[in-house]
């Protein structure tokens, strides 16, 4: 029995052989058996435990989040919806009730 390898782009191990390439079931990633990975634009943002974020995902807040230039707290438990993924430090764009827009860092919340 051989071993496949996982999807490079989710770490999915539910990997398949088709002909000349390998498939992920989980996000349609196709690569060639030969470890040429194909060339995507697409990058990949993970929450504080290693899912996988998507444009429009809830989100739940882990830590307690200053508000720079207010004295506004983002509270530990907050949840944000529909979150827009972008590049930069500060990888997530929200609408946060009772505050307004913000830009946070995926390392800060989880998929809710």
């Amino acid at each position: 029995m051989t071993t496949l390898p996982k999807c490079p782009q989710c770490n999915s191990e539910y990997t398949y052989e088709d002909g000349a390439m390998f498939i992920c079931p989980e996000c349609s990633h196709e690569w060639s058996k030969e470890g040429l990975v194909e060339s995507s634009d697409v990058r990949i943002v993970r929450d504080a435990v290693g899912n996988v974020l998507q444009d429009g995902d809830r989100v739940t807040v882990i830590k307690d989040l200053k508000v720079k230039g207010s004295s506004l707290v983002v509270k530990v438990g907050t949840k944000v919806k529909n979150i827009r993924l972008v590049e930069g430090d500060h990888d997530i764009d929200c609408k946060i009730d009772g505050i307004g827009a913000m830009s946070l860092k995926s390392e800060f919340v989880k998929k809710a």
